[in-house]
């Protein structure tokens, strides 16, 4: 970036006398209410007092979510935040807790400005004249070298934690992961921006890549505007990308967020959201949903070089956000998934609080090229987890997030063994938070964790939670294996705790510092770095 060039506001011009009225799911005053409000960062800090906390939890549970610099006068959705991870580092029961943004390309300029320069992907074009004005001043600040894309990238980083290839990445699928170190103090660095030395273009990557555990590999994809809209690619054990496989067959941009990998194929959604730059001429989001499209799933053997294996299969109604888990049976003729189906594809974005979520299970015959879909739970459900355990291989019990009008009320268990043909309910344990309390994701951590006798769910539950009545946000511990999911502890935070997205836990010591994990590649930045100021 040259230091020299000179900022290039006319934002408050645009919002006050060019923008077009708000919608109310993309009017900042009322998105960022409540728990959706942002908050600052916040050193390590010792969290005092709580109860006595399972040896199985000496780590680090860190969990992602939006979190704006500067709040927003431009239109404005929850997806829109810049990423903040919120981390409650045990060591010996004693926790100590921090929130940290995530150091982008997009967070350092306009930390450097002092106000938001790019303008917001989802909400930020919102009638005809405003969103033209906000290209042209955008075209402008990459000309004068205010911040530049195209080199660095300008995703916020903001849905996922991975740890891929024994490094801690920071991820949202409109840019490359962001690794981040854990200190030992308890506190977060973002190290920078990696491509996992990528020998050819390599701009963006899923926030939600698959580990293969056994071969230390990592599965990934991106999507494209631009034929090919869809590249999928492997990671090896080193930490190296291996070459992308365009996917030709693909006939639109689909906003892929998630997907499948079992032992022999992968499996991709192609759903009714879609993305089309054209629609910022119209005055409208590039991502929106395709009305008259039929959604369909396509499989690829998990090593192809090529799309000649790919199969497409249709699949009337199934708008997959999240995979829960997959894995084959009958010797690979059948795959079998759990996931999360958008059934009012129509409000995902526009009115998320009536957007209606179902867990499905989905038994695919890859030579017929046909599936039969289960639902799993008449309640709206997602933010759905396993034991990591049991990851691309046959599970039975799955915890998800209990969706209420504006906030995650809960969480249940469902016993996959229950699935039968009429549809009943698979529910075996629940708990909800109560009056004025929301939660999010929950994260299974095993008790016995190098037992491999050890029941799937011997374990515990762990989530941030909130009550809106006393402004307190707590750590939550539960008992996987109670029928009520009981606590078993609550560890209350030193600060608010918004509503976020994904997380993940890891023991420590060794997992979780770079340092320790060999790469033959050497370092593992691809260009700019950034650190906590």
């Amino acid at each position: 970036m040259d230091d020299t060039s000179t900022p290039i506001n006319n934002d408050d011009f645009i919002c006050s006398f060019v923008d077009s009225p708000v919608r109310p799911s993309i009017d900042p005053k009322r998105v960022l209410l409540g728990n959706f409000a942002p908050v600052d960062e916040l050193p390590p800090t010792v969290v005092e007092g709580g109860e006595p906390l399972p040896p199985c939890l000496d780590g680090v549970y860190i969990r992602n979510g939006p979190n704006p610099q500067f709040f927003p006068k431009s239109p404005y959705h929850f997806l829109d935040g810049d990423g903040m991870l919120h981390m409650i580092k045990i060591c010996q029961g004693k926790a100590t807790f921090c929130s940290r943004y995530v150091k982008t390309h997009k967070y350092l300029m306009e930390s450097k400005t002092g106000y938001p320069i790019v303008p917001n992907f989802i909400a930020g074009f919102n009638g005809v004249v405003p969103s033209m004005a906000r290209l042209v001043l955008t075209w402008a600040r990459v000309l004068t070298k205010q911040f530049d894309p195209l080199r660095h990238g300008f995703g916020v980083a903001n849905t996922s934690v991975a740890f891929l290839c024994g490094r801690l990445f920071a991820l949202c699928e409109s840019d490359l992961p962001y690794e981040v170190k854990v200190t030992e103090d308890g506190d977060i660095i973002t190290l920078g921006r990696h491509d996992f030395r990528s020998r050819e273009p390599f701009l963006r990557m899923t926030a939600h890549p698959k580990i293969d555990k056994a071969t230390g590999e990592a599965f990934g994809y991106g999507y494209d505007v631009v034929r090919p809209y869809l590249t999928f690619y492997r990671i090896d054990c080193g930490g190296r990308k291996q070459k992308g496989v365009p996917i030709s067959s693909m006939e639109k941009c689909a906003a892929i967020h998630d997907f499948a990998v079992t032992e022999n194929y992968v499996v991709f959604p192609d759903t009714q959201i879609v993305m089309n730059p054209w629609w910022i001429l119209r005055g409208r989001s590039a991502v929106g949903i395709d009305p008259d499209k039929i959604p369909r799933l396509g499989i690829i053997p998990r090593y192809a070089e090529d799309e000649r294996g790919m199969r497409w299969i249709d699949a009337p109604g199934f708008n997959m956000l999240h995979c829960v888990n997959a894995w084959e049976e009958d010797g690979g003729a059948a795959i079998v998934m759990v996931a999360s189906n958008i059934v009012s594809a129509e409000h995902i974005f526009d009115d998320m609080e009536s957007s209606q979520l179902t867990l499905e299970k989905l038994t695919i015959d890859v030579k017929a090229k046909s599936m039969k879909r289960q639902s799993l739970s008449t309640q709206v459900l997602d933010f759905a987890v396993i034991n990591p355990a049991y990851a691309a291989k046959k599970n039975r019990y799955v915890y998800a997030g209990v969706k209420g009008p504006k906030s995650w009320l809960g969480v249940v268990k469902l016993d996959l063994s229950l699935t039968d043909d009429d549809g009943s309910d698979c529910t075996v344990a629940s708990h909800l938070y109560g009056p004025g309390w929301c939660g999010g994701e929950p994260f299974f951590v095993a008790r016995e964790p190098n037992k491999p006798a050890a029941e799937e769910d011997d374990g515990y539950l762990i989530t941030y939670v909130h009550d809106e009545n006393t402004q307190e946000s707590k750590f939550l511990v539960m008992d996987a294996k109670s029928p009520t999911l009981d606590i078993i502890a609550a560890v209350k935070l030193p600060q608010r705790v918004p509503n976020g997205f994904h997380g993940l836990f890891k023991k420590l010591p060794g997992e979780i510092d770079q340092e320790q994990c060999q790469d033959p590649y050497g370092d593992t930045s691809s260009g700019e770095s950034a650190t906590n100021s």
